[in-house]
């Protein structure tokens, strides 16, 4: 069983220049459109209400957010350690043309130089699973990442559908994740998953 026992701020970057230094920091990077839940998934994930601010505006997050957390593995009671960063929503539309240029530009700068990234995790509100600026971002990292960078797709606000609705998007989209934050459903296997695929990244480094 692995849970996550610390998580806390770092710092905040609005570009990847104001980024902090490179290390050895695996680097789990949360993608996700406005208002698909992204603050309440980190907050669940690290059992931390406050760790990521929740708004009730759409988009009115524009930097780059940085946490270390601390993964607990029980079974062998060991430490493992990664960054999470937690990249501005997009799709937001309340915002001149201008910065959105600048802030577009500057997140797929950050997304493709950042070297120390391992995974990618690209939320979806389940009730709205193939909207066009969703499947423009699935095929942007696609693009994108390199061979030893993953990418996951977890669906949020799952409470949101019933059985039958939940089974059409399992059979849809047979390798993605779903999760509950209000509900906590799921948020212990994602832990599991994210900890898993860091841990394959330690043992390929060390090969």
């Amino acid at each position: 069983m692995v849970d996550i026992v610390e998580a806390k701020f770092i710092t905040s970057a609005p570009s990847i220049d104001k980024a902090p230094p490179a290390d050895e920091q695996n680097e789990v990077v949360f993608m996700a459109r406005s208002n698909a839940g992204k603050s309440s998934l980190l907050n669940a994930l690290t059992n931390h209400k406050g760790l990521a601010k929740v708004s009730s505006t759409p988009g009115k997050t524009r930097l780059i957010n940085y946490f270390d957390v601390t993964f607990l593995d029980r079974d062998i009671n060991e430490k493992r350690y990664a960054r999470f960063v937690d990249l501005p929503g997009f799709g937001y539309a309340k915002v001149s043309k201008s910065m959105k240029y600048d802030w577009e530009k500057n997140l797929t700068d950050y997304i493709a130089q950042r070297a120390q990234i391992k995974l990618f995790i690209h939320l979806i509100d389940c009730r709205h699973p193939e909207l066009d600026i969703d499947v423009d971002v699935a095929d942007f990292l696609l693009n994108v990442a390199n061979e030893s960078q993953i990418i996951l797709t977890v669906f949020t606000k799952i409470d949101k559908l019933n059985q039958k609705e939940q089974s059409a998007l399992r059979r849809k989209f047979p390798d993605a994740l779903m999760v509950s934050s209000s509900k906590k459903r799921g948020i212990g296997k994602l832990v599991s998953e994210i900890y898993e695929i860091l841990q394959e990244e330690i043992i390929d480094d060390n090969i």
